[in-house]
Formats: structure tokens, C-alpha cells, sequence
């Protein structure tokens, strides 16, 4: 990897981490994404919303692929990268093979709930008919202390 495509994919995060945080002032767990195309256009930003829209898909991950395949006319948006602050739950996983995106970049791990390197690891199943370049643990501390932050702060809520 070349010193300028590290500086575009930090950017990126950045931004998928500023999702995060809008995510966290809504109440919604603090994660975001941004999906961008081949030339480096951004095709959607957002982040979780599954208590906003009452729906326990709308992960920031599906929302943005929804969102990018609608722009493109198309289910399938291969040659974009996906910037996500947490490694992606199983759904997400899915999601990201049926779309046949090209890689996959998240910030922190998730031993409990995630689905690429942690529990079914769906990328790494014989079923699986997609599988994307995956780019793990860039700003992971940043994403880290934002969703140990936002959990800690919830606890002490009650």
C-alpha cells in the first residue's frame, strides 16, 4: 500500500468515525460508515440507526450499501471499499458479499458480535461467493475508547 492510498483510506475512517459520534449524540450505538467508489467518491455516509427507524437491520453498514446501491441503479457495487468503526456483525458480512464490494476496511475488533474475524467468520465459509480485501484495526483505539465511552456512560445512566 502506497503512502497516499493510507492517507485516503485515513481520511475515510475519520469520517466514518464522525458518524459514529453523530450516531452516539442520537443514543444509537456509536458506529458509522462510508462507502466510497473506485475514484474515491463518496456514495453514502451514515451510521447505526436501528432505534431512530425502529428496525434492527439498519446497521450503518446496510444503510450505506442500500443507500450506494441505489445511486448506482444496481445490487451489486464492486470496486468500492466500505470504511466501517467496528468489524462487521454477520448480517453486514452478507450484506457486503451480495453487494460484491472490494474491500473492507474497520477500525476495532468485535469478539462478541462480529463476523469476520470473530464468530462465523462468513467471509471464510464455503457458501461464502464474495470475498472482499480486508483492512483491519486502522484507528481502532479511537473507535475503541468511543464505544467504551458511550457503553460506560449508559451503565452509569442505568
Amino acid at each position: 500500500m502506497t503512502e497516499e492510498d493510507r492517507q485516503k483510506d485515513l481520511k475515510f475512517m475519520a469520517l466514518a468515525l464522525e458518524e459514529a459520534k453523530n450516531a452516539a449524540l442520537r443514543d444509537e450505538v456509536p458506529i458509522g460508515a462510508v462507502l466510497v467508489d473506485a475514484n474515491g467518491t463518496i456514495l453514502a455516509q451514515t451510521s447505526n440507526r436501528t432505534i431512530e427507524l425502529s428496525d434492527p437491520t439498519a446497521h450503518a453498514e446496510i444503510l450505506a450499501i442500500r443507500d450506494a446501491c441505489r445511486k448506482a441503479g444496481s445490487q451489486r457495487i464492486p470496486g468500492c471499499d466500505l470504511y466501517i468503526t467496528l468489524e462487521p456483525c454477520a448480517m453486514c458480512a452478507g450484506a457486503i458479499s451480495f453487494a460484491r464490494i472490494r474491500r473492507v476496511i474497520f477500525a476495532a475488533p468485535d469478539p462478541k458480535g462480529g463476523g469476520v474475524l470473530h464468530g462465523g467468520q462468513f467471509f471464510n465459509q464455503p457458501t461464502c461467493h464474495h470475498r472482499p480485501e480486508i483492512l483491519d484495526g486502522m484507528m481502532a483505539e479511537d473507535s475503541t475508547t468511543l464505544l467504551k465511552g458511550f457503553f460506560k456512560e449508559k451503565r452509569e445512566r442505568g
